[in-house]
């Protein structure tokens, strides 16, 4: 069902759009009061640094590059959206994970978006969007 197949496709780029406050925040490219700047993960347990907190900035950006990949291939019917689909939301679920509680809108997200994937397989969900 191609509504349906869009539908599925616009969330996954708009949520990897989302990925972008883990980048500009980590990269001091954007102040936002919601999410400060800071160089700790797991809920300040861990302090990585200016230069860890960098670099989970960009594993951010890359799991929202990711979404934004998964959603054109999605609409472009490419036979392995799905699997990649279910790498890049567990690579998001583990940044979200880490990056909690800032991050903790994700992590439903993110295992929703594992829960479809993997009930649909089962379902026939998938094939049903045209695949």
């Amino acid at each position: 069902m191609t509504v349906m197949r869009f539908a599925l496709a616009a969330i996954l780029v708009v949520h990897g759009v989302a990925h972008l406050v883990g980048f500009v925040v980590p990269w001091q490219l954007a102040k936002l009061e919601e999410t400060p700047y800071k160089t700790t993960l797991l809920g300040g347990r861990l302090d990585v640094g200016d230069t860890g907190i960098r670099f989970n900035g960009l594993l951010w950006l890359l799991a929202g590059l990711g979404f934004v990949v998964s959603g054109a291939a999605l609409m472009l019917l490419a036979p392995w959206w799905a699997r990649f689909t279910s790498v890049v939301a567990a690579c998001s679920l583990a940044l979200a994970v880490a990056g909690w509680p800032d991050s903790r809108i994700g992590v439903p997200i993110d295992l929703l978006i594992l829960a479809y994937l993997l009930i649909g397989a089962s379902l026939g969900w998938l094939s049903a969007l045209g695949i």
